[in-house]
């Protein structure tokens, strides 16, 4: 069996922050906050397809169906920032300017080496990769758990084994069928059981926008690739929460060179754990966000949500 590969998952500020945070999503059940997504999601969508009609607030608020005073409302149970504060995170501008501030927090962060501390929260976490008998096998001899759960950023479908967590996605138009088809390829020699409380527990200590408590013990994740990926996935834990990098720069970092920013792409692509190994932190050299296997309007999400709670100080945990 590999040793697991041990990384320190921090706050963006590099320390523990107090688990009182007084933030309204505290009282907010996981359920209404994973219905409130759906609205966001459908507001960022279109944002987008009117860009260039740069609506109103007021019509971005009609189209999806609630007044001004509970559109402001929505946004702040979701984030804690206006809609008007969180619409300016999703500008080209804004993404071009994150790159820049990010240059040398991921250069100091790759100065620590690719086993040193990642930035993704609060909490300890253990990696470790399948072996290579049994990525060939296609998963013989391993069991899947799965199960959908509500999060902050929609209904998700977990796939867990006896080694941690394996598999994180969001569930599409095609339903958790279609996911867990998804989930399965490339596995489909393993056991797969549908159980309830797969991922259940880490879904609670990571998308459930309640405050993570680091003395739970480490997350275990069991990542499904090739060694090349598991490469990669490894080298996105090093991109701190509020701070993206492009594919080029990133396949440079970890040792590929700039050349290879398309198969570090297409590595990212691969990933099978969302959120929790942050592919969704590397966008475009031009600053445009897209290539998310689960949605570019959730990428923007999470990404706006990232820089929101890092701009307020709060918890930059999902």
């Amino acid at each position: 069996m590999p040793q697991p590969l041990q990384s320190v998952l921090t706050s963006a500020q590099g320390s523990p922050i107090p688990a009182d945070i007084n933030h309204e999503d505290h009282a907010v059940p996981t359920d209404q906050i994973s219905k409130d997504y759906a609205r966001i999601d459908k507001a960022i969508r279109y944002i987008v397809d009117n860009a260039l009609d740069q609506p109103e607030l007021s019509g971005v608020a009609q189209a999806v169906g609630l007044s001004d005073y509970h559109f402001q409302r929505l946004f702040t149970r979701w984030v804690g920032v206006s809609p008007k504060k969180f619409l300016q995170y999703l500008t080209l501008q804004y993404a071009k300017e994150s790159l820049a501030r990010s240059t040398n927090v991921l250069d100091a962060a790759f100065d620590a080496g690719l086993s040193g501390p990642g930035r993704l929260h609060d909490l300890f976490v253990n990696l470790e990769a399948v072996t290579p008998g049994e990525y060939k096998s296609k998963g013989d001899g391993l069991t899947f758990r799965y199960a959908t759960h509500s999060t902050r950023f929609g209904e998700c479908l977990t796939v867990e084994t006896s080694r941690g967590l394996t598999g994180l996605s969001f569930v599409g138009e095609g339903g958790p069928d279609a996911t867990l088809a998804e989930q399965q390829q490339g596995w489909e020699n393993g056991r797969w059981i549908a159980d309830p409380s797969a991922g259940k527990d880490i879904i609670a200590r990571t998308l459930s926008g309640q405050t993570p408590v680091a003395s739970d013990g480490p997350v275990s994740l069991l990542l499904r690739g090739s060694a090349y990926q598991v490469r990669v996935w490894e080298a996105l834990l090093k991109i701190p929460p509020g701070a993206t990098s492009t594919y080029a720069a990133m396949s440079e970092k970890a040792g590929y060179g700039r050349q290879a920013a398309r198969a570090f792409g297409n590595a990212c692509a691969a990933n099978r754990i969302g959120i929790l190994i942050p592919c969704h932190r590397v966008i475009r050299d031009s600053g445009v966000i897209s290539g998310y296997r689960w949605g570019t309007a959730r990428k923007q999400a999470v990404l706006a949500f990232e820089a929101a709670r890092l701009e307020q100080g709060l918890q930059v945990a999902v």
